[in-house]
């Protein structure tokens, strides 16, 4: 095949359900490789690696690389970029779609991140961060407004707790840095201001010059509705958001995304991959809340079903510094996507239970259904494997069409002990209403 390539995709969840989905499209795709053993959706689309997949073995990857000529490497989690595997696995005759380790910390050191927007000036909450837990609830004492307590390292999207008052962050400070709820991410804190409006995703591809912006997502990340309960890595997300206006997405590029990209140039590292920045809108414009260093899940299930190009190209592309060269566009239509987790989830889910309705939703046109926490049993049948079982994916004419035909598929779904958030993208659709 010419032009052909060899490729492995790093990670097993919904997000890389929806990576691998576009890079089997891809005409120059020779042979994709998945890290799943046991993904349902990865094993159809791709062949499992025969060597583990951890950092403290880190040469039997590259080894395996080398050994199968694997000409790119698409890292989909934020750990093992935490970890340094863009580091590792790049190599003369290897590209990596993911940033360094060093450029990772902006996602796995939010406290380093926070110092990185303090030098650049770019909006964010005012903030401090402490290593001693009683300096810290010392300082939570002090305050009156409401805070919000961040576990500074990696926390699977859950080590933000919101508090609306003295006694919450109090509790927040304990259970983050006495009782380790979070493990060693929650050594240092930052405790900051609570800022309000609404929040929303902006996920940028990022070649060390080149900014590519791609529609803004919003994601819902309580447990119950009207964004009720713990917080979870995502129970759904729609693009694109009628909230990002094209004066309010120019402030973004022009006071957020830019000045952090210039930043990281000035510590020396060349950012290259996805960068994800989780907004809020305030009055005073967007702030940032947090940055991801990867696709977000589960905004790029949406995302990714309105794509329309090349995937395997840009991401080549991205990687080697030539994102000036890419050709893609995005669907006029709008896409939502509804996660179907396990009973228990967040804190203990269940696992085992049979999944009913598969096929059904399978036929259905404009839908796509993105495994997360799933397997195969020894009969064969898919039965749940984790938290977020799966995103089922729609697109429409309008959100509230893509809204409403994402449900109508959720509804075909069952196992025992189902939940999922009814009123995702809804407050957006309310506004198109009005």
């Amino acid at each position: 095949m010419h032009d052909s390539r060899r490729v492995l995709l790093i990670g097993s969840g919904g997000r890389e359900h929806a990576i691998a989905r576009r890079l089997t499209q891809s005409p120059r795709l020779e042979r994709l490789w998945v890290t799943s053993q046991t993904h349902p959706g990865l094993l159809e689309l791709g062949t499992p690696v025969d060597c583990p997949v951890h950092a403290r073995e880190i040469y039997r990857l590259v080894s395996f690389c080398d050994r199968h000529a694997i000409d790119l490497v698409v890292i989909g989690p934020e750990d093992p970029l935490a970890e340094g595997f863009a580091d590792a696995l790049a190599s003369n005759t290897r590209l990596v779609f993911g940033p360094t380790k060093q450029a990772a910390k902006l996602e796995a050191d939010k406290a380093w991140a926070k110092q990185l927007m303090r030098s650049a000036s770019i909006p964010t909450a005012e903030s401090r961060t402490f290593t001693d837990p009683e300096k810290a609830l010392a300082y939570v004492e002090s305050r009156e407004e409401p805070l919000v307590v961040k576990a500074a390292g990696l926390a699977k999207g859950k080590g933000v707790i919101v508090c609306s008052n003295t006694d919450e962050a109090r509790d927040a400070v304990e259970r983050i840095m006495k009782q380790r709820v979070f493990g060693d991410a929650g050594s240092t804190v930052i405790i900051e201001e609570r800022l309000t409006g609404p929040e929303i995703s902006v996920l940028a591809l990022v070649d060390g010059r080149t900014i590519c912006i791609m529609p803004p997502c919003q994601d819902h990340k309580r447990l119950l509705d009207n964004d009720r309960g713990p917080n979870t890595g995502g129970m759904g997300a729609f693009c694109p958001t009628p909230l990002a206006t094209d004066d309010i997405m120019q402030r973004v590029e022009r006071e957020i995304l830019i000045p952090t990209v210039d930043a990281l140039r000035r510590e020396g590292i060349t950012y290259r991959g996805v960068l994800y920045a989780g907004l809020m809108l305030t009055h005073a414009g967007p702030k940032v809340l947090e940055f991801n260093v990867r696709f977000g899940d589960p905004e790029t299930q949406p995302l990714l079903a309105r794509f329309r190009g090349d995937f395997l190209t840009l991401c080549e592309q991205t990687a080697a510094g030539r994102l000036a060269d890419a050709e893609f566009t995005f669907d006029g239509r709008s896409a939502c996507c509804v996660v179907l987790a396990s009973a228990g989830y967040p804190d203990k889910p269940r696992t085992g239970d049979r999944i009913q309705g598969l096929d059904a939703v399978r036929n259905m046109d404009n839908v796509v259904i993105d495994f997360a926490g799933a397997a195969r049993d020894e009969q064969g049948h898919i039965v749940t494997a984790g938290g977020r079982v799966m995103g089922i994916t729609a697109l429409g004419d309008t959100l509230e069409s893509a809204r409403s035909l994402a449900y109508e598929a959720a509804g075909r779904i069952s196992f025992p002990g189902m939940q999922y958030r009814t009123d995702i993208a809804s407050q957006a659709t309310a506004g198109q209403r009005a």
